[in-house]
């Protein structure tokens, strides 16, 4: 077995998100072989011993398990929700299953569609590392007409924190006086970016954040999904 990422090594054994190993290195509660793992990269072996927190890691490989999730509104596609708020997570939707799943992506908490729940972090990485270049699709239905100046602004990207992203494939589906219906296709999403453009009309008045997914009923469907088809899918994206 060759020498491996300890986040890849430590989330595959069920501790924690890569992202949070790296929070727990940062806070020194992570031993390699009795030294405080400082600084990353850091790989290691099979034969190498490794404590959280005082606890001997167990290496084991892993069964990779995968979910199709119809995400109900309300619901939130993280690990840990923010204090105080207590809302149903994605992950709770999931029948009982013994292995430690996260969502890949995410869709917020008002909309609906679906969305992967998986414990294979070489997928996840393929699906929504920008660098893969694997385009998301969402729909959003918005209240009113929708302004050519919005669908350039998605089209060109915007600043968003401080950043500016990716431009957007923007195009509208359907077209009313009361409600219209607008496709749009990311290669990198941003928190809330679909609906931080169109919920801001360039001229006066408000309008009703658009609402992002599916056909917005609360089904929690579940199948399992081609992996294959979607490594694929993935490489020749990036090619």
């Amino acid at each position: 077995m060759p020498k491996m990422r300890i986040q890849k090594m430590l989330s595959e054994a069920g501790i924690a998100s890569r992202r949070d190993v790296e929070q727990m290195i940062l806070q020194g509660r992570i031993l390699l072989n009795g030294q405080v793992v400082a600084s990353l990269p850091c790989f290691v072996e099979p034969a190498d011993e490794i404590r959280v927190d005082g606890q001997l890691v167990r290496k084991r490989r892993q069964q990779h398990v995968y979910v199709l999730l119809n995400k109900p509104r309300g619901v939130v596609c993280t690990q840990r929700d923010e204090p105080h708020y207590n809302r149903p997570r994605a992950i709770d939707l999931v029948p009982q299953i013994d292995q430690r799943i996260y969502c890949v992506g995410r869709l917020d908490e008002d909309s609906t569609g679906i969305i992967l729940l998986t414990n294979d972090g070489e997928l996840t990485q393929r699906l929504t590392h920008p660098s893969f270049g694997v385009d998301k699709t969402y729909i959003a239905r918005v209240a009113g007409g929708v302004q050519p100046e919005e669908l350039a602004k998605l089209r060109r990207g915007m600043y968003i924190d401080g950043k500016r992203t990716a431009g957007a494939d923007a195009r509208i589906v359907h077209r009313g006086a009361d409600e219209s219906m607008v496709q749009i296709r990311l290669a990198e999403g941003r928190n809330r970016q679909v609906r931080r453009v169109l919920a801001l009309p360039e001229r006066g008045g408000s309008r009703d954040p658009p609402q992002t997914g599916g056909d917005g009923k609360s089904r929690q469907g579940l199948a399992n999904v081609h992996v294959p088809k979607l490594l694929k899918a993935s490489r020749t994206a990036c090619l």
